[in-house]
């Protein structure tokens, strides 16, 4: 049976809230959403801060080098073999042997020449003949820019010599020839005769 219109309308206005219901509908929703939002903040899961843990260096696998062994002889307090560290100096080879005695003549030893190994490091007195005392030498030793250590490695040059051949060429100027060696004091035809093939200019 169908509903007369003014019945229709008169349903109609029963269930239309008006302006001022839409308001209070409004404001409902409102609260009903700051709520929700408000419950869902509250209930989210609370973060754990993760520890870091710092990387632990890797090792480096760098070789040691191996100590240096030197013969010592002459005037120190306790000649023979001495053990040093790479990179040590001929005063080092020195003081390891317990230094040197008063009187020792120095002047002529260079103190700042690092060491190799094997060598022999003579004090205060000229070495044995034919016995190096510094590292050995590859090829022929330039009598010009050669070192007095250099020069007495040598077989027969002590510091004396050395020094006398130093002395010489800066007396002199460069060598100009190996047969010049003969002028320096100290140095005869067999000595010369030895030295020749192991100097060059």
């Amino acid at each position: 049976m169908d509903r007369r219109p003014s019945e229709q309308s008169e349903v109609a206005a029963a269930f239309d809230p008006g302006r001022p219901g839409l308001r209070v509908l409004a404001v409902v929703a409102v609260v009903v959403a700051v709520a929700a939002a408000g419950v869902a903040w509250w209930s989210r899961p609370d973060p754990e801060p993760i520890a870091l843990t710092e990387a632990e260096p890797v090792p480096t696998s760098a070789s040691a080098e191996p100590d240096l062994v030197v013969a010592v002889s002459g005037l120190v307090h306790r000649p023979g073999l001495v053990r040093l560290p790479p990179g040590a100096r001929v005063a080092d080879a020195i003081e390891a042997a317990g230094g040197a005695l008063p009187g020792a003549d120095l002047e002529h030893v260079n103190l700042a020449r690092k060491v190799v190994d094997g060598e022999l490091i003579t004090v205060g007195v000229p070495p044995p003949p034919g016995e190096p005392t510094g590292p050995p030498e590859e090829g022929p030793i330039n009598l010009n820019t050669a070192s007095a250590a250099e020069l007495e490695t040598l077989p027969g040059i002590g510091p004396t010599l050395a020094q006398r051949i130093i002395d010489y060429r800066t007396t002199h100027g460069p060598f100009t020839s190996v047969a010049q060696l003969r002028e320096v004091p100290g140095i005869g035809d067999a000595r010369f005769a030895e030295l020749e093939p192991l100097v060059t200019v």
